[in-house]
């Protein structure tokens, strides 16, 4: 299995809402850190499994969503504590949506929110999602 990671970092603030974090239940920053790694048996034409520049570029977009703002705000946690496991969701989520890399069989989003506490969020997808190079 071939794995390609690229790794990016973005300040960003939340509330957890559970009651019981202490003053991670006061508003907050974090210097996150975040690693998408996409995972695949075959390589394409060119020899390489995912375009790396087009993973960055689409890493770029999404940092910037979450850069310098309140997570709680984004409508893709509403209603959810904006722990660092939902956002590694939502990241990995929107990193596979449209993506075009039809050997891709899973992507991992690894998010820090110190440097020595994580939390990850695989997706795996079908022969037959990637056989019609859909990934949503």
């Amino acid at each position: 299995m071939y794995t390609v990671a690229v790794v990016t970092d973005f300040v960003a603030q939340h509330v957890l809402m559970d009651g019981g974090s202490g003053a991670e239940n006061e508003w907050h920053s974090h210097h996150y850190r975040l690693e998408v790694r996409l995972e695949g048996e075959a390589l394409g034409a060119h020899g390489y499994l995912v375009n790396i520049e087009e993973i960055d570029a689409r890493l770029a977009d999404l940092v910037a969503r979450y850069r310098d703002r309140t997570l709680n705000d984004l409508p893709e946690l509403a209603g959810l504590n904006p722990s660092v496991e939902h956002v590694a969701r939502v990241a990995c989520e929107a990193l596979a949506r449209g993506l075009d890399a039809p050997n891709v069989r899973a992507i991992t989003v690894k998010l820090w929110e110190k440097p020595t506490a994580w939390a990850a969020y695989r997706l795996e997808f079908s022969s037959d999602e990637l056989s019609k190079g859909v990934q949503s």
